[in-house]
């Protein structure tokens, strides 16, 4: 690994369009789209230490790319490609220099530059004593920005929001420079302020005119429609780069030199790039709402919004055919996805990735289905699943269904009994409400009240 770290090149901050760091945004897909249109630099979202640390590197050969996957639940924290290893960011939720070290050192050679979030006024980040937080504590951040350096080889920045005082602020960027860091990323808002206040433009002059590093201005999204109101902005600014939020969210062609794409035109290449990285669905629909925004409430709007699975949202701009012909291909190749996760199936002690718990339970009189609860199927509360056995076994005189739930780490899978009977899903899901909605959904499957139609097209049948 040293080697090849000291053969790579190292990333340099001057003179650059960057892609922010925004959560849910900024996962691979939208990376990749904002390195397609012409970003120099891309920011994953904020990636809590704790989260990155319970996790583990998995090479994925069926995508190319590199996982970082948490054992407790098997969802991907943090998934990378080559194609970016130059030019993406790790930013790190923090307050502590050791955890923030062992996260550098987790990821120093799938990434080019490391930077700690100082500027997030989020209320969880706070409480944590990350984000914003640290503005407050300039000793603690200038100590894991100083333990940071000395850990890693690549370069470490740190992205912060202006104080309520211009020199303040200014001293602050001083002692965070004096640290050694590569770059300064510094959004021209206070904590207190939000988008609908102007960016201090002025305050972001003072202090590049000051700083012997880079420092990269963000914040100015609010008067970036177009190409070239991006130069207008660095000039404004008077700093060495430019760092986009929202106004790539919206459109990330905002990067092109060429000109803004059509929104369409821009979905579709999203789309592919989150079918080919196998992107889950709900962040997939959640960055394209992210660039409908108010054209949700028109016909195209509506229709995508009642879309669940990742082929559903596809099929809505014509790329159904693509989307299956490519899981299929992952599939045939091995593809391990979030449905085929168990509890164990990270532990290397167990032969076949299948908890003795488990087993136990396979081996008893279950009727078993690969199925999956989706919560936005089911418009009342009348429709869910476990709703509608309830109504079935009062209507022919059945004792009360009985649920029986078992929790592994952050996994939940139940078993339902009815009319002396057990059904369950094999598929563990996230908290014990949706468990017991996925056994009773198996059970009304097999007891002819749903159809397996009906449960295909509502992406429930997982294969």
């Amino acid at each position: 690994m040293e080697e090849n770290l000291i053969t790579r090149k190292r990333l340099n901050y001057d003179n650059k369009l960057i892609l922010a760091p925004m959560v849910r945004i900024g996962t691979l897909p939208m990376r990749l789209l904002a390195l397609d249109y012409g970003a120099d630099i891309v920011y994953t979202e904020e990636l809590i230490d704790r989260k990155l640390l319970r996790s583990i590197r998995r090479e994925n050969d069926v995508l190319g790319t590199i996982d970082y996957i948490d054992k407790t639940d098997g969802t991907v924290v943090f998934r990378t490609c080559p194609r970016e290893r130059d030019n993406v960011v790790l930013q790190i939720g923090t307050s502590d220099p050791i955890r923030a070290a062992q996260v550098a050192l987790m990821v120093e050679n799938d990434v080019a530059g490391i930077d700690v979030n100082m500027g997030c006024p989020k209320k969880f980040s706070m409480l944590g004593g990350m984000g914003a937080s640290l503005l407050r504590e300039p000793q603690k951040a200038t100590e894991i920005l100083q333990n940071l350096i000395k850990t890693v080889a690549i370069p470490v920045t740190c992205k912060i929001r202006i104080l309520p005082n211009q020199e303040e602020t200014l001293q602050l960027c001083e002692t965070l420079a004096s640290t050694g860091i590569a770059a300064i990323a510094i959004h021209g808002r206070t904590i207190e302020e939000r988008p609908q206040h102007s960016n201090h433009n002025n305050v972001l002059k003072h202090i590049s005119a000051k700083l012997l590093i880079p420092v990269i201005a963000n914040g100015g999204s609010k008067d970036i429609q177009k190409y070239s109101d991006i130069s207008r902005f660095k000039e404004e600014t008077g700093c060495s780069s430019v760092m986009l939020a929202r106004a790539a969210e919206w459109n990330c062609s905002i990067f092109r030199k060429e000109g803004l794409l059509p929104m369409e035109d821009v979905i579709k290449s999203y789309l592919k790039h989150a079918i080919d990285c196998d992107n889950s669905p709900s962040n997939t629909k959640y960055c394209v709402q992210n660039i409908l925004r108010e054209l949700q409430e028109s016909p195209l709007g509506r229709k995508f919004l009642d879309a669940q699975t990742l082929e559903q949202i596809c099929e809505v701009w014509g790329l159904g055919d693509y989307c299956r012909s490519k899981r299929k291909e992952f599939r045939d190749k091995g593809l391990l996805g979030r449905f085929q996760v168990t509890p164990t199936i990270f532990d290397k002690e167990l032969s076949n990735g299948i908890s003795h718990k488990r087993k136990a339970q396979e081996n008893e009189d279950v009727s078993l289905m690969r199925c999956a609860f989706l919560r936005n199927n089911y418009i009342t509360d009348s429709e869910l699943p476990k709703t509608r056995l309830l109504k079935w076994t009062k209507e022919y005189h059945k004792k009360m269904p009985v649920y029986d739930t078992r929790q592994e780490n952050k996994l939940f899978c139940s078993v339902v009994t009815v009319d002396g009977r057990k059904y369950g899903s094999s598929f563990w899901e996230k908290n014990k409400k949706w468990a017991e909605q996925g056994a009773a959904l198996v059970c009304l499957y097999f007891l002819g009240i749903i159809d397996e139609e009906s449960l295909t097209a509502g992406g429930n049948i997982l294969t």
